[in-house]
């Protein structure tokens, strides 16, 4: 049997093929728990079957499909574990005055292009 896992600092190590086949067995795996078919759980979601089968191969969709599937099989609370929220810094918070950062700047210690940019032909 297939490993299921990709958490941990072995999954930077996965390639992505690994974890969307890995992800898209779990799903089956749900899908079949909750004791639904594909096209049951497509209809459910809102998604084609031919969807739902490329996600569960492992094969790429756009993440609004595998969000409705998530919801769909009630999992959409698992998210937050996918991306955690960053915990608040309270010294830059005070730093800030409660702005929230929106950007990045180059650090000053960063070496300059040697050479002007230029269209690409």
């Amino acid at each position: 049997m297939a490993n299921n896992t990709v958490s941990g600092s072995a999954a930077a190590s996965l390639t992505d093929a690994a974890i969307l086949g890995a992800l898209g067995r779990r799903l089956e795996r749900h899908r079949i728990a909750a004791d639904l078919t594909q096209a049951a759980l497509a209809e459910r979601a809102g998604v084609s079957k031919r969807t739902l089968e490329r996600i569960e191969a492992g094969q790429g969709s756009e993440l609004a499909s595998l969000l409705r599937i998530l919801r769909a099989l009630n999992l959409l609370g698992s998210v937050d574990a996918l991306i955690p929220e960053l915990p608040a810094s309270p010294f830059e918070d005070l730093k800030r005055k409660g702005r929230v950062r929106r950007r990045v700047r180059p650090r000053a210690s960063s070496p300059a292009p040697t050479r002007p940019w230029e269209w690409a032909e």
